[in-house]
């Protein structure tokens, strides 16, 4: 071979070498930041990774809503027409937050099954979906587009 192409090929080589650990250092780095997102079936199957940051979306369950007199603490039900999920949550719950309607939480889900919030999404307006609860419809062929918050009560 040519020294300058040899020369050429190892400077290829290297730039390659150098990507790709830089890249995988970079993933490696963001592991612990990666936050997917799981349906109330998904969590409530045991498909969800407990003690690890995730995110869970669905449908407040009607008369799930549960506040504690004393404290912020607030437990309710996250549900998608197949399963529902207990969610405990401590703060303050956005303002078009309700039961029926959609939410998005951010925790971790613990051994016992139980969604601990550190953040809590509301829905927006009446036509609005968050898009991951609009993807997890899309899935079964819409078959859960009525099933999620089918026979809830929106007047809440």
């Amino acid at each position: 071979m040519h020294p300058v192409r040899k020369q050429r090929l190892i400077l290829v080589i290297a730039g390659v070498v150098f990507s790709s650990i830089a890249i995988g250092l970079i993933v490696y780095a963001m592991r612990e930041n990666i936050n997917l997102f799981y349906p109330p079936s998904k969590i409530a199957s045991g498909e969800a990774p407990h003690n690890r940051a995730i995110r869970g979306g669905g449908c407040v369950k009607p008369g799930s809503v549960v506040r504690a007199s004393d404290s912020l603490d607030i437990k309710f039900v996250l549900t998608d027409g197949i399963a529902e999920v207990p969610v405990k949550f401590s703060g303050i719950l956005p303002d078009l937050f309700a039961e029926g309607e959609a939410a998005v939480v951010n925790g971790k889900v613990d051994e016992k099954g139980i969604f601990n919030a550190e953040q809590v999404l509301a829905k927006h307006d009446e036509t609005y979906t968050p898009p991951e609860v609009a993807s997890m419809n899309k899935g079964d062929d819409h078959k859960n587009d009525q099933a999620v918050c089918k026979g809830m009560n929106y007047g809440s």
